[in-house]
């Protein structure tokens, strides 16, 4: 990460009061080209290992950053990576790395169709504190790498300002979505940061092209990652320090205990922009 991107006052009004933020050119050509052979090439296997596939429209691979190099990058990008600090504070680890291919629909599929439905993150968060105890504690990074700039293409629907619910969705009888649902008009590279609060879905995908995306999640450290316990050891070794820090490697050997948590590579960054590495909410 060598860059610094400043997170707006009405950038942090709209994500702790809409729940996501739209980040435009996130990625550029070159870091597109590759993250799409490296897509293509795993989802052309008969690999199960992590494999994620709900049905024939919707396939993909959880962890994905330990399966190509290519996902690497996307760890520590540039622009999303700063905004994810100012938003979450710097105590944070990969929680989920998300390949997902959403192929087209057939046709006569009704309109109303959601792959997935919609829904919340936070895998069992709100199975055991439930939803009006559901706290902040977590977000994606949802990387496109193809043309969603039309209605329609399988982009990832957002329900605004759901992330403030204290209770279930509220879609109206007979509807598909709720009554503050909006389906971003993204182009390739561009990211949405979401809240794992914010309830989402999967709009329907009528064009002739899949749908391709990574989804980078971050989380605190004191929460256990989603998709994995503890990286091997062979994919660590490939990481810099960073890297590996947001992996959920312990690289501080200090033997005393620390209350602050420890040694952490992302207060470096933090001191040099003048950013406060603890949030305290927003």
């Amino acid at each position: 990460m060598n860059g610094f991107v400043k997170l707006t006052e009405a950038q942090r009004a709209q994500f702790r009061d809409e729940g996501y933020l739209i980040v435009r050119n996130a990625l550029d050509e070159d870091q597109i080209h590759q993250l799409l052979e490296a897509g293509d090439r795993l989802i052309a296997t008969d690999e199960r290992l992590n494999r994620h596939k709900t049905s024939e429209y919707y396939d993909g691979f959880r962890n994905c950053i330990v399966m190509d190099d290519a996902f690497i990058p996307l760890l520590t990008n540039d622009i999303t990576l700063p905004l994810v600090i100012q938003l979450l504070g710097s105590n944070l680890q990969l929680s989920t790395s998300h390949l997902i291919y959403r192929h087209p629909d057939p046709p006569g599929t009704p309109d109303s169709i959601r792959r997935p439905g919609w829904h919340r993150d936070g895998g069992r968060i709100m199975r055991d504190l439930g939803e009006a105890r559901y706290p902040r504690m977590g977000l994606k990074c949802a990387f496109y790498l193809t043309d969603l700039s039309e209605p329609n293409s399988g982009v990832t629907m957002l329900a605004q300002g759901s992330n403030q619910l204290v209770e279930k969705i509220d879609i109206p009888e007979g509807a598909a979505d709720p009554e503050n649902a909006l389906e971003p008009l993204l182009n390739p590279g561009d990211c949405v940061i979401f809240e794992y609060r914010t309830w989402h879905a999967g709009a329907p995908n009528f064009t002739s092209r899949t749908r391709k995306a990574v989804m980078i999640g971050y989380c605190y450290r004191w929460l256990k990652p989603l998709d994995f316990v503890k990286q091997d050891r062979s994919f660590l070794d490939k990481l810099n320090h960073l890297e590996s820090y947001l992996a959920g490697e312990e690289i501080d050997d200090t033997l005393e205990f620390q209350p602050t948590g420890g040694f952490n590579p992302l207060n470096k960054w933090c001191a040099e922009h003048g950013v406060e590495p603890d949030r305290m909410g927003l």
